[in-house]
């Protein structure tokens, strides 16, 4: 009986051997890390099939395993075109910039600096807060202009810097108007000016900006006579008083 069991742990062991170990691999050692090829792949297919979260980590896995890969380069900028697509543009922006800096000689450039524009752009969100992602956008929007003019990122670009442009001026209109309501006409002036001197080319805002700013003038004007004879009265009831 023993002898049996002896003799079938030998077969065994034999077949084992005969198969390259593929049962104590199998069992028993990590399975191999996907390559840098089978990861851009996934993460390809990923985009395709728009399940961006799934290609986000096959991207991110790709640039953390192989930094040195040839494939690692379209990885990285398809990471950006993933959070781009997943709406999640703070992080999309980022990745694109770390692009740039990495591989600033890469002819995706043109493409890359307009993504971070756009990331910027699709950032704003009301009027009424403070526009520093618009301020980002036009900057980068204006490099492509300047840089690669010959590029059709540099027609799209032009119309970008448009739009933000307007978001900003309405926005300092938004601010003088909140001086206006509550009556600080100085500061609304002030701001109406600016408006028209700073946004030329947004015409319907220049002129809003420029006949609301003359009014304001004129009621700060009236406002500073009205003190100024107050001051003047309230001193002359002040002296009457005493006598």
């Amino acid at each position: 009986m023993i002898k049996n069991i002896v003799r079938c742990l030998v077969v065994v062991g034999f077949l084992a051997l005969n198969s390259g170990c593929g049962v104590i691999d199998y069992y028993f050692l990590t399975p191999p890390e996907d390559t840098a090829r089978e990861l851009v792949e996934a993460g390809n297919d990923a985009m395709q099939a728009k399940e961006y979260g799934n290609a986000i980590e096959y991207y991110t896995k790709l640039k953390d395993r192989y930094p040195f890969s040839p494939f690692t380069p379209e990885a990285e900028l398809k990471l950006g075109d993933a959070y781009f697509l997943d709406e999640q543009f703070r992080a999309a922006s980022e990745t694109y910039m770390e692009f740039e800096a990495l591989h600033p000689r890469h002819e995706a450039i043109p493409y890359v600096l307009f993504q971070i524009g756009l990331s910027g752009y699709k950032q704003f969100e009301t009027i009424d807060l403070p526009q520093q992602s618009t301020a980002e956008a036009l900057e980068y929007f204006r490099r492509v202009v300047e840089t690669y003019p010959g590029t059709p990122y540099a027609v799209q670009a032009q119309e970008y810097i448009v739009k933000c442009r307007r978001h900003q001026a309405e926005y300092e209109i938004f601010v003088a108007d909140f001086y206006w309501r509550t009556k600080r006409y100085k500061a609304a002036w002030q701001r109406y000016s600016f408006v028209a001197e700073e946004f030329p080319e947004i015409e319907d805002v220049r002129e809003y900006a420029m006949a609301r700013g003359k009014v304001a003038y004129l009621k700060h004007q009236e406002a500073v006579s009205t003190r100024s004879l107050e001051a003047e009265n309230g001193s002359w009831k002040q002296y009457f008083d005493w006598l």
